[in-house]
């Protein structure tokens, strides 16, 4: 395993749309290993393929109860919304409010090619979104929310330096 440089904000292959997963092999699970290792090196919670570069349609997670591995993932399902503070590894310093589901249901694939389905509410859900994004060239600065959305008792700029 090795951990790998995340590429950062101002980095194009951040906007870029990631290729579906065909190959099940070592290749790929080096990627998994990899991912997984950088991510728990600087204490997150999510990291997606093309962050480290790769354009395929992986993503790795653990929001507290263990690592989840996504491949191919795409959202299912739905619901409620959540206001809550995000940041991200390839944005390091800044964070803001996004608006995102409460509830969402991902079905994705395993490393063995096996298709799942999982579940999460709050910070689960907003994780799921997160890194489904990434994989679309989306980032967290794109889905902030509206300031009439914010919680009422905080006061924050548009994005706010750490």
């Amino acid at each position: 395993m090795a951990i790998r440089r995340i590429r950062e904000d101002s980095d194009p292959i951040l906007r870029k749309k990631s290729r579906p997963v065909t190959e099940f092999d070592e290749r790929l699970f080096t990627l998994l290993d990899d991912m997984a290792e950088t991510m728990y090196s600087v204490d997150g919670v999510g990291l997606a393929a093309v962050q480290v570069g790769v354009l395929r349609r992986v993503v790795v997670m653990d929001t507290g109860d263990g690592l989840i591995e996504l491949i191919n993932p795409e959202i299912v399902e739905r619901g409620g919304e959540q206001v809550e503070t995000e940041g991200c590894l390839s944005i390091p310093g800044k964070r803001g409010y996004t608006l995102r589901p409460a509830y969402v249901k991902v079905r994705a694939q395993n490393r063995k090619g096996q298709w799942c389905m999982y579940k999460g509410e709050g910070l689960k859900a907003r994780c799921f979104c997160h890194e489904i994004d990434h994989l679309d060239g989306i980032l967290f600065t794109d889905r902030l929310a509206p300031r009439e959305k914010w919680p009422k008792e905080e006061k924050q700029e548009e994005l706010t330096a750490k």
